[in-house]
């Protein structure tokens, strides 16, 4: 699944938005708009983990993912709101909509297996990106979004990425291949709807029309 994303994770490190993250060039105002995004998409991320969690028949994994879940919401979002304030009233943007729709929908009409693989990619394109902005960024003293990249370039975070990849390798091990393809196409979708999260913050994409 990694291969299989190689095109979209190359165009990832190309978004002007993220390259502003690393060299700290990146406009506040679009950092902001982002920050409060990721806060909206991580409630609907977390949903997804608890039902990820719900569906594990092995204990372990029903620890790992409802802990994922408590950390969505308790952990990254104080960050988020550290920035930005509360995000109490704000609207999803339509690319945070549509991210948090797929995965509810795999909720919803997919098994565990598709699950897992459709969760993972907020795990492991994060801790990807993280720790390459770290090595381009150096010392993070004086970066304007040295918290942001410590938190995925983090080593706790990392070991949660392994582990969630090692959980979906052993799914698919114990699954039959119409599965399997399922899980691949579940990881490519919600990795290019990664790469479409970067694109709207830099747009600061909004809805077309508002009530």
């Amino acid at each position: 699944m990694w291969q299989a994303t190689a095109e979209t994770r190359a165009a990832i490190d190309e978004l002007p938005f993220v390259k502003g993250l690393a060299d700290g060039s990146l406009e506040r105002d679009r950092f902001d708009y982002y920050m409060v995004q990721d806060a909206l998409y991580l409630r609907g991320y977390a949903r997804a983990l608890a039902v990820t969690a719900s569906r594990a028949d092995r204990a372990e994994e029903i620890a790992f993912f409802a802990k994922a879940a408590h950390d969505a919401i308790m952990v990254e979002s104080s960050m988020h709101e550290g920035n930005v304030g509360s995000v109490e009233g704000a609207k999803p943007s339509p690319t945070g909509t549509e991210y948090v729709s797929y995965l509810l929908s795999l909720a919803q009409t997919q098994g565990y297996g598709e699950l897992a693989a459709g969760v993972l990619p907020c795990f492991w394109v994060y801790m990807d990106v993280g720790s390459r902005l770290m090595d381009k960024a150096g010392d993070l003293g004086g970066h304007p979004y040295g918290e942001w990249i410590a938190t995925y370039a983090d080593e706790a975070f990392a070991e949660s990425t392994r582990q969630a990849c090692r959980i979906a390798d052993g799914v698919a091990e114990r699954s039959d291949e119409a599965t399997v393809q399922r899980m691949r196409e579940a990881f490519v979708t919600a990795t290019t709807y990664e790469w479409k999260f970067w694109d709207a913050a830099w747009k600061k994409e909004a809805w077309p029309f508002t009530a």
